[in-house]
């Protein structure tokens, strides 16, 4: 008893005061107002550790839901390595769908039918039917229309009057020509004997409201419930979440109303904010405590929220020391601002920084095209977040194949060295290909995975079977690895994620807010969307705008950039979000920034010479190397390690792996390439 109290003591020193509330009041309802980086997933992931460490509830007895398969896969990774791995942590659909197929012999009989996650085929049936429009552009807005009736438990009879309560944009359909194609959608999926994936979670409605055996069974094991993004559950969620629950209170929810983007699709922030009167005398705790991002953003990201008609905004406090000041900048054109965005993001490698440690954001998808053209004149490596499928290249899915074969006939080896040399046996070398290509994607891939053994080894020393699994967990739920690229993503498809550079771009009215946003709900969620992109930025942001707009509808679909008729002129303003704290920064000249980067070089090399003049002989010893080096790999000096983190290494003196990660300038492929050659000619030095 004395050690499971110790175990369970330990994981509240961890936290914060506001976190250990949330974690160590594991009984009835809770509600957790937690703003953007205040350690929200920490809080709830110790909440479920703590609990199961005092007892108070078996791993079995309880459910931890989200809302994508990347986010439960992390907190199924955070929960492995709080030692709670044993808890399911599912998204809604995914746990519906386990007892559906469970239940449906006994409930319905038979199996489960054929789910079709795609409804684009079955509602161009139905629409055809109705004459109602086959192009591509329209069966994406019916099909949107019907999930959001679905997600939102309107019949097709109730649809004319809620679409118009709700002020959805039908384009040119009538309320009634969408409520006559639900009612054929259904038809047709009667038809063919399938079910789609909202069919999943109302079934499983149906089934627990008609069958109180079935409702009991499954209240018998799940005892005890906590959902992340709370503002992010819909009215069909709900309604699962209440039939789960039945008469049990116990139930812990965490969110943040200013993260709620997702209206459109029928997420509704007022479970959130109402939970304390569905739930009476439930506890709130409001987490604050902004750990991410440094006070210059945290006060833009706060001025920003403004007066929240929920009442349940959180107003964050900036927990780490002042830094740089947001940067704003208004270019001539969109072509402009792509190309300064991207030589800054290359200037920012040749000093040091990883180019996975930078982001660029925009509103909508098109956007994109112009910054993959700008990095990829200046070969910057990028990837598009949403097009991105890591471990369905080929190479992941063979190494993959290699370390799970592997992993049957133990070696008595660091997993790091086991998966080097397995991975080396399909081709992967220590350096990395001359030119970028088909080859050099592979090797990075490749390399991806040797970066992610390590840092799971320096972790936890985990052996090759834990490693194979977390990657398995890791492909089933879609969580790539973070790669050493530029990260191009629009704002929704950036929710979650945090970056130490941030670029916003397309900071202008039409687009923040995008002109298609007429209602006041809608400017809300527009506003709430770049609070969102905000407070992704942890060192250093970067906002911009272009005067005048270029064509964003290149290669896009023009009906879905009717923005443009609102952003087009020859005078676009910035976003009115930003009106209050915008202050103007001259785009920088290729010039200008050079000759101030050979200032300060030179004015960072005279201090290394003055007040380190004990650590000049290490610099040179380690410039050799540098030197060495990049005569082997065929590529410049700075492109291996620059001289300003030499002049750190050369400072700091890491004596190992870990102390060499935190150098500045170091990312987790620079610590896989070189840390053991580093470390070496450090401690050869100190032991001269």
């Amino acid at each position: 008893m004395g050690e499971r109290a110790n175990n369970a003591d330990a994981l509240l020193e961890a936290l914060d005061p506001e976190q250990r509330e949330v974690a160590r009041n594991v009984y009835g309802p809770m509600c957790v107002l937690a703003g953007a980086g205040t350690g929200k997933t920490r809080a709830i992931t110790y909440r479920i550790a703590y609990a199961i460490a005092t007892g108070a509830f078996h791993p079995n007895n309880i459910l931890a839901l989200t809302f994508t398969n990347r986010a439960a896969g992390e907190l199924r990774g955070r929960l492995r390595a709080l030692g709670a791995g044993s808890v399911p942590a599912r998204t809604f659909h995914s746990a519906a769908l386990s007892q559906l197929r469970y239940f449906w012999p006994d409930a319905i009989g038979g199996y489960v039918p054929e789910i079709r996650e795609s409804k684009a085929a079955m509602v161009a049936q139905a629409s055809a039917q109705l004459g109602l429009g086959t192009d591509v552009p329209t069966i994406r807005d019916l099909t949107a229309e019907i999930e959001w009736a679905k997600v939102s438990l309107i019949t097709a009879e109730e649809y004319p009057s809620a679409a118009l309560a709700a002020h959805r944009d039908l384009g040119d359909h009538a309320p009634e020509d969408i409520s006559a194609l639900i009612r054929g959608y259904e038809e047709v999926k009667l038809e063919r004997g399938v079910i789609d994936f909202e069919d999943v979670i109302l079934l499983m409605i149906g089934i627990m409201h008609d069958r109180p055996d079935i409702a009991a069974q499954i209240r018998k094991q799940y005892r005890h419930f906590v959902v992340d993004e709370y503002q992010d559950v819909s009215p069909m969620q709900h309604r699962l979440l209440q039939l789960w629950l039945g008469d049990r209170r116990d139930l812990c929810v965490v969110g943040d109303v200013s993260q709620t983007i997702y209206t459109f699709a029928g997420a509704r922030a007022t479970y959130l904010a109402n939970f304390t009167t569905e739930f009476t005398h439930a506890q709130k705790v409001v987490l604050n405590r902004n750990y991410r991002s440094t006070p210059q953003i945290v006060d833009l990201a706060n001025s920003i929220v403004g007066e929240d008609s929920t009442g349940a905004a959180v107003m964050l406090r900036a927990m780490r020391p002042s830094a740089l000041p947001v940067r704003y900048t208004r270019y001539d054109g969109d072509d402009a601002e792509a190309r300064a965005i991207a030589q800054r993001i290359a200037a920012m490698a040749n000093d040091g920084r990883d180019f996975s440690q930078i982001a660029v954001l925009y509103r909508v998808n098109s956007q994109s095209a112009r910054f993959e053209r700008a990095l990829g004149d200046l070969h910057v490596p990028y990837i598009v977040r949403g097009s991105e499928r890591f471990f369905a290249r080929r190479e992941v899915m063979e190494a993959m194949v290699a370390l799970k074969q592997a992993s049957r006939t133990p070696e008595d080896l660091p997993l790091p060295d086991i998966v080097r040399s397995t991975l080396q046996a399909l081709g992967w070398r220590e350096s990395a290909p001359e030119q970028r290509g088909a080859a050099w994607e592979r090797w990075d891939a490749l390399n991806t995975i040797l970066t992610l053994a390590q840092e799971m080894w320096e972790g936890s020393r985990a052996a090759l079977p834990q490693f194979v699994a977390d990657l398995e967990d890791r492909a089933a739920s879609e969580n790539a690895p973070v790669r050493n690229a530029v990260t191009l993503s629009s704002l929704h498809a950036a929710k979650g994620l945090e970056w130490p550079v941030v670029f916003l771009a397309g900071a202008r009215e039409g687009l923040i807010p995008i002109s298609l946003a007429r209602t006041a709900q809608d400017i809300d969620e527009e506003q709430r969307i770049l609070y969102v992109g905000v407070t992704r930025a942890r060192d250093e942001l970067y906002i911009s705008y272009a005067a005048s707009a270029g064509d964003e509808t290149a290669g896009g679909d023009e009906r879905y950039f009717a923005y443009r008729r609102g952003a087009s002129d020859a005078h676009a303003k910035r976003s009115r979000f930003l009106e209050s704290v915008w202050r103007e920064n001259e785009p920088e000249t290729a010039v200008g920034r050079s000759t101030q980067k050979r200032r300060e070089a030179a004015a960072a090399r005279q201090e290394f010479v003055t007040a380190h003049s004990n650590d000049r002989a290490l610099f040179e010893l380690l410039k050799e190397w540098c030197i060495e080096r990049s005569e082997i790999e065929r590529r410049q000096t700075y492109q291996i390690l620059n001289d300003a983190t030499l002049r750190h290494i050369a400072i700091e003196k890491p004596r190992n792996l870990e102390e060499f990660s935190r150098i500045k300038g170091i990312g987790a492929r620079k610590l896989s390439a070189y840390g053991n050659e580093i470390v070496a000619i450090v401690v050869k030095y100190l032991n001269q």
